[in-house]
């Protein structure tokens, strides 16, 4: 029997045995080798000496089983082709609900169940807030890092034991708000009640789809009143900043935005143009401000929104209803389905038609009503 905490045993031909890991194998399954020696004192030098030999090796070894080094490596890589924001994203969610969790395991140990039982607790007190469990979306999104980062590893030469088929998020489907008619109409006589800038942005929103970072990031030079267009070539939004000494722990980023097909040009209506004119300033003056310097973020325009929607008497909602409103309006109107995810700087006609057409029970309705047509 060995003595207490070693790994020295003494051997039935009198001699005494020492064992102490070596390496791993591609599985994380340890290595043993062997020492003999006539005595125990005698073998555990021996041991001493070939285990501080070897350490550094193993611990070297140990550390890259750790499943937070391969992300962290993983995530590393992922950054020289996504956008800083989807980065930032990235790295809070590994920071703030991989890591905590999985990152000490070893990662050829990170089973199905393992992960399987990592989600379900999620789902059920995974805010970061202590108030209930993280949405089927946001833990869909959490799970296709785990596993990018899985097969990252996997190409690398490391076993990976994770079956994904296992892990299947049921996402509820979420009905988006979308403003009728007369609550549209409501909307409007509060926005030329003193037409504003502010206000312009939102009247631009309701009646081109523009998303809220694509027009703060808007400048006259986008406009063109000749060719009765609006060109969409940049976003803005407020990101976490990475420098730990800066001043300010966020700052405004305006880039391209999030694909190519977000880069379009926009057929402006009359009415949109005429209600634009008054407010036409220097090409390199932001829409919004009124200055080349000032910025007008997306949380102001938001707190400006609900301000108007009280005014209207409209139910609460956020800015992103103008734009699935804008989109429901469109088919009501007889749009293409193409034509109108051009528009809204959609990669493909069927993220138009999933996530932006709602039908209006008015629209319905009129659409019932052509059944009389076949029957007479």
């Amino acid at each position: 029997m060995a003595r207490k905490g070693e790994n020295i045993y003494k051997r039935k031909d009198g001699r005494w045995e020492g064992r102490y890991i070596s390496s791993y194998d591609g599985n994380g399954k340890a290595k043993y080798k062997y020492l003999y020696a006539r005595t125990y004192s005698e073998v555990r030098t021996k041991l001493v000496k070939a285990k501080n030999e070897n350490i550094s090796i193993t611990e070297s070894r140990t550390d890259k089983e750790k499943y937070e080094l391969w992300i962290a490596e993983w995530l590393r890589i992922k950054r020289n082709y996504v956008k800083e924001s989807t980065y930032i994203r990235y790295r809070n969610t590994i920071e703030n609900h991989i890591k905590p969790q999985l990152g000490k395991y070893p990662i050829n140990r990170i089973s199905s169940t393992l992960l399987e039982n990592f989600v379900s607790e999620k789902l059920q007190n995974g805010r970061l807030d202590g108030k209930g469990g993280l949405s089927p979306k946001t833990m869909t999104d959490i799970v296709i890092i785990i596993k990018e980062s899985l097969k990252y590893a996997q190409s690398s030469g490391i076993t990976i034991i994770c079956n994904f088929d296992r892990i299947s998020l049921k996402k509820p489907n979420k009905e988006m708000r979308v403003l009728s008619v007369s609550e549209q109409q409501r909307l409007l006589e509060v926005l030329f009640d003193g037409f504003d800038r502010y206000k312009l942005g939102v009247f631009l929103c309701m009646y081109t789809g523009i998303r809220i970072g694509e027009l703060c990031a808007l400048k006259w030079k986008n406009i063109s009143l000749s060719e009765r267009t609006l060109k969409i070539e940049q976003t803005m939004q407020r990101l976490q900043n990475e420098d730990m000494n800066a001043s300010y722990k966020t700052k405004i980023l305006v880039t391209e935005p999030k694909s190519d097909a977000a880069l379009r040009i926009i057929p402006l209506p009359d009415f949109v143009i005429e209600a634009v004119k008054p407010f036409v300033s220097s090409p390199d003056t932001y829409l919004l401000s009124g200055d080349c310097k000032s910025i007008v973020e997306p949380r102001i325009m938001q707190n400006k929104f609900k301000k108007y929607l009280k005014e209207a008497q409209v139910v609460d909602t956020n800015f992103h209803t103008l734009r699935h409103t804008f989109a429901t309006r469109c088919i009501e109107s007889g749009f293409d389905a193409k034509t109108l995810s051009e528009i809204l700087g959609h990669s493909s006609v069927k993220i138009t038609l999933d996530r932006y057409v709602h039908s209006s029970m008015q629209l319905k309705r009129s659409n019932m009503e052509k059944l009389s047509l076949v029957i007479t």
